[in-house]
């Protein structure tokens, strides 16, 4: 026996294929409106997106997009809708550029995650990074150890700002290659120097059970190095 399908209904449901042209210029309008808008938005509003970029281009997708589909939708109500996001964009802009509090309160703060080849711990923490995640993001720079690494800046865009130290002035410091970093030991059987597992301190330790970072008072340390960057 022959399924009976009714193909009309299985593409296009209810509607008409004059709806379906009806949708194509539709969309076509949207299109051009969302040109538009995103061309008042400025250079700002198309670049890697902060959080309050991100909900401005949230608000124009979701205007946009019912009145592509939607026929009980006319197309002047997304128009003033983009009008209106645009409008509170441009005045949150120019307002952010006036108080730096209220830039610091939208956009939030750059933070330091590294000083001088150490981890920034107050500053690492507030920003709830996993530490395997952030040395993804090192060793995609061909970063080995955080020795080689003066200062790493978390942006407001979530991009990571890093300045290395020039190849002569490498410090030992934390590997952050995964089958050296898991070497990390509370116990210490040959001196050297190593570097605390949780903050980088670097500390010259002599053979022992158990020493106590003097940074972060943890106990879990991995052998330094101080190899220069490969670029």
């Amino acid at each position: 026996m022959l399924l009976s399908i009714d193909w009309s209904g299985f593409l296009i449901g209810e509607e008409n294929w004059e709806f379906m042209i009806e949708i194509s210029i539709r969309t076509l309008v949207m299109y051009f409106i969302i040109l538009f808008g995103l061309r008042l938005l400025g250079k700002r509003g198309v670049r890697q997106l902060s959080v309050f970029e991100l909900v401005v281009i949230i608000s124009l997708g979701s205007a946009a997009g019912d009145p592509m589909f939607y026929k009980e939708i006319g197309l002047l109500v997304p128009v003033i809708i983009f009008a209106v996001i645009v409008g509170a964009y441009r005045l949150t802009t120019y307002l952010m550029a006036k108080s730096k509090k209220l830039d610091d309160l939208i956009e939030g703060k750059c933070v330091h995650l590294i000083k001088n080849g150490e981890f920034s711990i107050e500053e690492f923490g507030k920003e709830g990074l996993a530490y395997d995640e952030f040395f993804s993001e090192l060793r995609q720079q061909s970063i080995s150890h955080l020795g080689q690494v003066e200062t790493a800046i978390l942006e407001t865009s979530g991009n990571i700002s890093i300045y290395y130290y020039p190849d002569e002035e490498v410090k030992y410091g934390l590997p952050i290659l995964p089958v050296l970093f898991e070497q990390n030991t509370v116990k210490i059987q040959k001196a050297g120097k190593y570097a605390c597992s949780y903050c980088g301190n670097v500390e010259q330790l002599s053979v022992t059970s158990m020493h106590q970072c003097k940074k972060c008072q943890r106990k879990q340390w991995v052998k330094a190095i101080n190899s220069r960057r490969i670029k």
